[in-house]
């Protein structure tokens, strides 16, 4: 057996290649959607959360629906407990904004992990709902957006 120098090693590791080693990206952008039931999804890979009380929540998701057209992104309600509406928005985009009292950012980071209730699309899904399906294309409530209608 050869045995390798540090600079031979060093050319190896250096190499050029024109192989492929990419990871396959969704063909379907609902694709992270459980296919019955409910799940609780990890904050910070695909989405991040803002949580809102009952009835503000529901609110907050009607004026936001009003304001898009109908599409405000996906948005995820309770029916028992404490009623709490969630509001699926892009990883990291609640960061460095002052959040109302009462709202709480679901998100990851060093020494935080959180859980995101998300429901099926169809089938028995209570306690959880969408008051607002996700999109075909995979778009997101708009954090600025919600953060706005928030803070009026």
């Amino acid at each position: 057996m050869e045995k390798l120098t540090g600079s031979q090693l060093t050319g190896l590791m250096n190499a050029e290649s024109r192989e492929v080693n990419l990871r396959p990206v969704d063909v379907d952008p609902l694709s992270w959607l459980p296919a019955t039931g409910f799940r609780l999804s990890k904050a910070g890979v695909r989405f991040d959360a803002v949580r809102v009380g009952g009835d503000r929540g529901r609110a907050l998701a009607d004026v936001l629906a009003r304001m898009t057209g109908g599409d405000p992104g996906p948005v995820v309600e309770e029916a028992n407990g404490n009623r709490y509406v969630y509001f699926l928005v892009g990883v990291g985009s609640t960061a460095f904004r002052a959040w109302p009292e009462g709202v709480v950012r679901l998100t990851a980071g060093p020494g935080r992990i959180a859980y995101v209730p998300v429901p099926a699309l169809e089938g028995w899904t209570w306690p959880l709902a969408w008051r607002y399906r996700p999109a075909a294309d995979g778009r997101l409530v708009h954090t600025l957006l919600l953060h706005t209608a928030l803070s009026a």
